[in-house]
């Protein structure tokens, strides 16, 4: 008589990463993240260029308003070259958690069909973004390009700010992974996220120095909650090597930087774990 083999199935662990099963289903990440792009550019009729007409008009906008209008300084930066290193990673981070927030939602009708590592959609999510970011990118380095021939920025060192936008979008991206990969557990189950995530992306874009540099803030307790945002440390990192690298200082709250988006990261991924044998049923 053969033996008869038991196979005993558990449930994941809650702290588990799943390093080695997304890796199993890395095509997978590749497919949904072009889909996305495809999806996002194929029937837009400025396609590709509103990645570059957005971030000029908004930057168009602070100029005139900011500079122009209440003659607020932008230190020893071009204004052009300032607001765009703001938004360059602001909006990153708001595309990456807008796509994250919803990508379960989204794509509910795979999720219903087939197993694969749920992680994987909004990790895709977020690489949509980081597609828009790199023509964003290569906007800015022409206007960098710009004024630095033309003497405007003296102190430019371009390894300085080659490393200080790569520190800046991981510090950027991570952060808005927790977010989005959180607030995308959540959504599955409470649709009033599509509802409280335009408030809170608006009240980011103001805690965060976009348009202002956190200098001219007096109030103690508002220039802490505003410094307590990693967005802070992204935005700043970059503009400090533009403006003198050699002289470049870490904001005051540094040390506390990798400590808070560990716990961001930690707490989205634990909530998702919790909640991702549910998806299917919910979803």
């Amino acid at each position: 008589m053969s033996e008869i083999k038991e196979t005993i199935i558990r449930p994941k662990k809650v702290f588990s990463f799943g390093v080695d099963e997304i890796f199993a289903y890395h095509e997978l990440i590749y497919f949904f993240t072009w889909k996305e792009i495809k999806v996002r550019y194929k029937q837009a009729f400025l396609g590709i260029f509103w990645t570059i007409l957005q971030p000029l008009l908004l930057m168009s906008i602070f100029i005139l308003l900011f500079s122009d209008g209440l003659r607020i300084t932008t230190t020893s930066i071009p204004s052009a070259v300032y607001y765009l290193s703001g938004l360059l990673i602001w909006n990153v981070f708001s595309h990456a958690v807008s796509n994250a927030s919803q990508s379960m939602v989204n794509n509910a009708n795979i999720i219903k069909k087939i197993y694969f590592p749920r992680l994987i959609i909004p990790i895709s999510a977020v690489l949509t973004a980081s597609f828009d970011f790199l023509i964003g990118l290569v906007l800015f380095y022409i206007f960098v390009l710009y004024f630095s021939v033309n003497d405007k920025l003296p102190h430019l060192s371009w390894g300085y700010l080659s490393i200080s936008i790569i520190v800046a979008y991981l510090v950027t991206i991570i952060t808005a992974f927790s977010i989005g990969t959180f607030l995308s557990a959540v959504n599955v189950k409470y649709r009033d996220v599509r509802y409280v995530l335009p408030f809170l992306i608006q009240t980011l874009f103001f805690l965060s120095p976009v348009m202002y540099d956190t200098n001219i803030i007096k109030v103690a307790w508002i220039k802490q909650l505003i410094d307590l945002n990693p967005l802070t440390y992204a935005i700043s990192i970059v503009r400090m090597n533009i403006e003198n690298p050699l002289d470049f200082n870490w904001p005051e709250m540094s040390l506390l930087l990798p400590i808070f988006i560990l716990l961001m990261y930690f707490i989205a991924l634990i909530t998702f774990r919790k909640t991702e044998a549910y998806f299917a049923d919910i979803v």
